[in-house]
Order: structure tokens, then C-alpha cells, then sequence
């Protein structure tokens, strides 16, 4: 869908505004915001409202995650930014994604309105996913490779904990809830709450695991920066959550 003129003046002043508070709140650098609120309008105009809306509630737990426990993440050197702002590499990665998805949706022969909610809720999930299991696990004492089980200082790229784990399935199941209620809200049929809940959930969190081990494998190596580990990641999300939705639940 593609909303109407006026709706579409309402959702892109929205986004602006987000983003500028955003940028005001030190959450985003200034031209990282400037890309939110280009991409952010994309998203609202092509695919509506509650795409929006579960954007800006990731954004906000995102923010309120980074801002946790921020002096003793700096005092490790392991905080995003200075003062745990969101550079361009970050919302770059994270929305690019999101946006083909709302833009393919709204295009002639694009996937249908609920393909779409489970594509994008499976991406935002990811998001949730990784910005938790790093903003909490690094807060960790200690880490463990994910594919050498050995030991590694936390924040370290393919690194997992217990802690950062936990977090990441928190953050994924939480998103796919959320996501779910708000696409309802909205009118917008899902195809049932399970295999939505499932398909979402499981997606962001396995995605998640793909991040540390292509963080290991790649990222380590320098052959790829960390907003380049979190496009493919989140690639993996939607590829993971397609599998699902059409593979394991058998849903058309």
C-alpha cells in the first residue's frame, strides 16, 4: 500500500521529527539521523504506519539499551559512538534492509501485506536482537568464542555469553510480540498468532548467531566493517524467516 497524500505528509513530518529528536537526544549523529528520516519516510509512505511505529519502538529500546550502564562501557572502551551515539555504518545497515522490504511491498507482484509484516518484523527482530545481546553482554566479565568455545574479552567480535544470549532472545521474541499487537492494532491480517510469533521471533534470533559468527569469521579478518556484519545478519533474518513462514509452518 501506499498512503495517501495527506496521510503521507502526517507519517514523513513524524519521522522528521523522531530523527531530529533523536539526533537532540545524542542517540544519532547528525547525518545518521538525516538518513533515518530519508529512510524512515520511505518506509511510511510505501507500507504505513505500523511499519513506522515498530521502527520507532526499536529505535527507542535500542537507545535505552545503549544507554545502559554507558559509563562502564566507556570506562572499557567498548560504547557505541562517544557518548553512545548511533553513527551512519549503524542506521545504514540496520535500515536499508528494512525499507527494501516496505518498498517491495508496496510494488506490483511484491510480496503480499502479511509476507511483508513477517519480512520486516523478522528484520527489526534481528535488530532488537543484536543491539540487546551487545549493549547487555558486553557488560559481561567474559565471553566465549561462538565457534571456538574458548575464551574472549566480552564485547569482542563473535563473542556470546549467557547474559548476551538471554538478552538476544528477549529482544527477539519481545519485537515479534509487540510487532504482532501492532500490526492488529492496525488491521493488518498475519496469518495467526503463532506462526507469526514463531516464525518472527526464531528469525531475529538465529540471525543474531549468524552476526557472531560472521563477526568472527569476517569481521576479525578486516574483511568486513561492523555495519557490513549486521547487513548480511540481517539478510539472514529475512532469509531465515522466509524458510520459515512458507518451509516449516506450510503457510501460503
Amino acid at each position: 500500500m501506499v498512503l495517501p497524500w495527506a496521510d503521507a505528509g502526517i507519517g514523513v513530518a513524524a519521522t522528521v521529527a523522531l530523527a531530529a529528536a533523536a539526533v537532540a537526544a545524542r542517540a544519532l549523529t547528525v547525518a545518521a539521523g538525516a538518513i533515518a528520516a530519508i529512510f524512515g519516510g520511505v518506509i511510511v509512505v510505501t507500507a504505513g504506519f505500523p511499519y513506522l511505529a515498530l521502527l520507532v519502538l526499536f529505535v527507542v529500546a535500542a537507545v535505552l539499551a545503549t544507554r545502559y550502564g554507558l559509563e562502564e562501557k566507556q570506562r572499557r572502551s567498548v560504547q557505541e559512538g562517544v557518548h553512545g551515539e548511533r553513527g551512519v555504518s549503524n542506521v545504514v545497515a540496520h535500515i536499508l534492509i528494512p525499507t527494501a522490504i516496505a518498498v517491495s511491498g508496496a510494488l506490483p507482484g511484491g510480496p503480499g501485506p502479511t509476507e511483508t509484516s513477517v519480512l520486516f518484523g523478522s528484520a527489526i527482530a534481528f535488530g532488537a536482537a543484536d543491539t540487546f545481546a551487545s549493549e547487555f553482554g558486553v557488560l559481561e566479565s567474559r565471553a566465549y568464542s561462538i565457534l571456538g568455545f574458548r575464551p574472549v574479552p566480552a564485547g569482542t567480535n563473535g563473542g556470546v555469553s549467557a547474559l548476551g544470549t538471554t538478552w538476544a532472545a528477549t529482544g527477539a521474541v519481545t519485537t515479534a510480540f509487540v510487532g504482532f499487537l501492532i500490526f492488529a492494532a492496525f488491521g493488518r491480517g498475519l496469518g495467526g498468532l503463532v506462526p507469526w510469533l514463531v516464525t518472527v521471533a526464531l528469525a531475529g534470533f538465529l540471525a543474531c548467531q549468524v552476526d557472531s559468527v560472521v563477526g568472527e569469521l569476517f569481521e576479525n579478518r578486516g574483511y568486513l566493517t561492523k555495519g557490513g556484519t549486521n547487513f548480511v545478519a540481517m539478510a539472514s533474518a529475512v532469509g531465515i524467516g522466509l524458510l520459515l513462514w512458507y518451509g516449516v509452518t506450510g503457510l501460503r
